[in-house]
């Protein structure tokens, strides 16, 4: 067996369909059939159940497809090592992201990086906190930006800046005139993201955790707990639109201030840390510290609202 067999039995199990894992392999359908019942032919056991509609990994093939994604998740780290050893800083890097942070972080960091170190390449993956973590763990990313901690002994993390929260509020506002707003008094009018999002448990512990009777099912419950966003964009259009109030990462502030809202600081100063994630033996550490260097030099919050 080779490891192209396996690359093609991982892309089967993933898509359960032989034309669309032969067009994500960029091979043609009679040769990855084939490459796939040469396996079988090597092994001696049926790995896939085919039908007309679908294909089904049988159980021997379950335990199997395990052990072909940790063999290629180990040839990935032996050309990664010898990649590193050639030149860390040129290359692909798998670089995930939160959609908190994504669309506000990287218009500032991209061009960047691709100036200070143009044979850097980023290949960018945005998903939700649980998921980036998993891929980390599977190889399928070498790094991630992340506002929570992960607690996870497998994966380290570096701080790279803390971002304050404000609060966003529609214009006819009873607080809009106020300097700063105290947290707790936004608990009844919370509007969060959608479970998930890391975002949204910061948001209901600064404003509904603090104090008795306002615990994170409360600020979930009614009105508000209906209408949760998916993204931050939608929920600030239902701020503006006079749903409720939210809490929004200063780096959005630029982008999603000028939509019929008030964005003032908060009296608790809650803030949330940006770390980036990656694994301990990850063998391109230069290119995270040029992540790192660019991030930090970007960022760069103004003292009103430390």
């Amino acid at each position: 067996m080779n490891l192209q067999e396996l690359r093609y039995l991982v892309a089967i199990a993933e898509y359960r369909h032989f034309g669309r894992a032969a067009e994500a392999c960029n091979v043609s359908q009679p040769t990855l059939s084939s490459q796939i019942k040469k396996l079988e032919d090597e092994l001696g056991v049926t790995l896939l159940e085919r039908t007309n509609k679908r294909v089904d990994i049988t159980p021997v093939g379950s335990q199997i497809l395990g052990h072909a994604k940790r063999a290629l998740a180990e040839a990935g780290q032996m050309e990664a090592v010898a990649r590193a050893a050639r030149d860390p800083l040129v290359g692909p890097l798998k670089l995930g992201v939160i959609p908190t942070v994504a669309p506000y972080l990287m218009p500032l960091i991209l061009k960047p990086l691709k100036q200070g170190y143009p044979g850097l390449t980023i290949e960018l993956w945005e998903d939700q906190t649980r998921a980036l973590v998993d891929s980390l763990r599977n190889h399928k990313l070498d790094a991630a930006l992340l506002a929570t901690e992960t607690d996870a002994p497998e994966i380290t993390e570096i701080k790279l800046y803390e971002e304050p929260l404000l609060a966003a509020l529609p214009r006819n506002h009873r607080l809009a005139g106020a300097k700063r707003v105290d947290e707790e008094s936004l608990t009844d009018e919370l509007l969060v993201l959608a479970e998930g999002h890391c975002l949204a448990n910061q948001a209901l512990a600064a404003c509904g955790a603090k104090h008795g009777g306002h615990g994170l099912g409360h600020a979930r419950s009614g009105l508000q707990g209906s209408m949760q966003a998916a993204t931050l964009e939608t929920l600030v259009n239902l701020v503006a639109a006079g749903y409720g109030v939210t809490l929004i990462p200063a780096l959005a502030a630029g982008s999603l201030g000028q939509r019929g809202i008030v964005l003032l600081p908060l009296a608790g100063r809650t803030r949330r840390t940006i770390r980036l994630a990656s694994r301990p033996g990850f063998p391109r550490a230069q290119a995270l510290r040029a992540i790192e260097k660019v991030i930090r030099k970007a960022v760069n919050f103004s003292a009103s609202l430390r």
